[in-house]
């Protein structure tokens, strides 16, 4: 029978190059580190702060603290840049009130003056920034910031706060994960395609020109074409997933015949729980195995 042999693992090390990613994807960063000299603006005296990172419809929020005008947070927030529909970003420091949160001050970025910022490149250093009234004049109080765009081999990628995890519906704004030390773990899911053997090509008067599909979640990357003509293709690529616990989805792995321009027929298909993968925490080499390859593929709630 058909099979595929690949070598897949849940890899606990940060990426340190983007030499090792199969595809970037571009996110904005805003690492809102501590704020100082901010008012008491009730009539106790005191100011609870926290901080929202506004960016079209998605909004992320920072821990709030009780009376105190100096707080450190040191949180960050990760945008997707696909679904950045936006031009500025807008960081506003609020003082959590019982009836109505008062508005202290505000930042904004326009999104083209953001540097960008790729490892191995050194880390952005974060700035005082002085707070602006809603018309643009200065308010009292400094906040300090780090932003820039970057990618999923970012350093701060695993300890930030995503907006891939937030839902927008209509013109409200749905409660969103906003609390960032309740962020589930994140880890890279490597899929080094090695190989397949004794294909079986729906046109049996031409020999395949195979590649590899690769599917976890709304993620999905694919391998070249393999060079010669073969029911025996050799790979030999690596795929990068960004795979969140408790790993509900399972990858999904399929072999495609390109008969024509963005014509494919699938030769088979294989469907690998995560749980049952190997993880990583060394540089150790993850054993590689064969997967049988069935004709029809059936995920679970399909």
């Amino acid at each position: 029978s058909p099979a595929i042999a690949a070598g897949a693992g849940v890899v606990g090390d940060k990426l340190t190059s983007t030499y090792d990613l199969v595809e970037q994807m571009q996110y904005l960063y805003v690492r809102v580190v501590k704020a100082k000299d901010l008012p008491s603006k009730d009539v106790t005296g005191g100011c609870d702060p926290y901080v929202e990172v506004r960016l079209g419809n998605y909004k992320g929020t920072t821990r709030h603290f009780e009376k105190n005008t100096k707080p450190e947070w040191n949180q960050v927030f990760a945008f997707s840049k696909e679904r950045i529909q936006a031009s500025i970003v807008e960081i506003v420091v609020k003082d959590k009130d019982a009836i109505k949160d008062d508005f202290i001050g505000r930042i904004i970025f326009d999104l083209n003056e953001v540097p960008r910022r790729v490892p191995p490149d050194s880390p952005l250093a974060p700035q005082w920034y002085r707070l602006e009234d809603r018309k643009g004049d200065k308010a009292k109080g400094e906040l300090m910031l780090a932003v820039w765009m970057g990618t999923q081999a970012d350093e701060a990628f695993s300890e930030a706060w995503h907006s891939d995890a937030a839902s927008v519906s209509g013109e409200a704004v749905a409660k969103i994960r906003s609390k960032v030390y309740l962020s589930p773990k994140l880890w890279y899911l490597r899929v080094n395609v090695i190989e397949a053997q004794d294909l079986l090509p729906n046109d049996k008067t031409r020999f395949p020109e195979c590649y590899v599909k690769a599917m976890w979640g709304n993620q999905a990357f694919r391998t070249k074409i393999c060079p010669p003509k073969t029911l025996n293709p050799m790979w030999n690529e690596d795929l990068l997933f960004v795979a969140a616990e408790p790993f509900e989805d399972p990858l999904v792995l399929t072999v495609e015949d390109r008969i024509g321009p963005g014509k494919d027929d699938t030769l088979g298909g294989c469907v690998i729980p995560l749980h049952s993968l190997q993880r990583r925490f060394d540089h150790k080499p993850v054993n590689s195995r064969w997967y049988n390859l069935e004709k029809h593929v059936i995920v679970d709630g399909e």
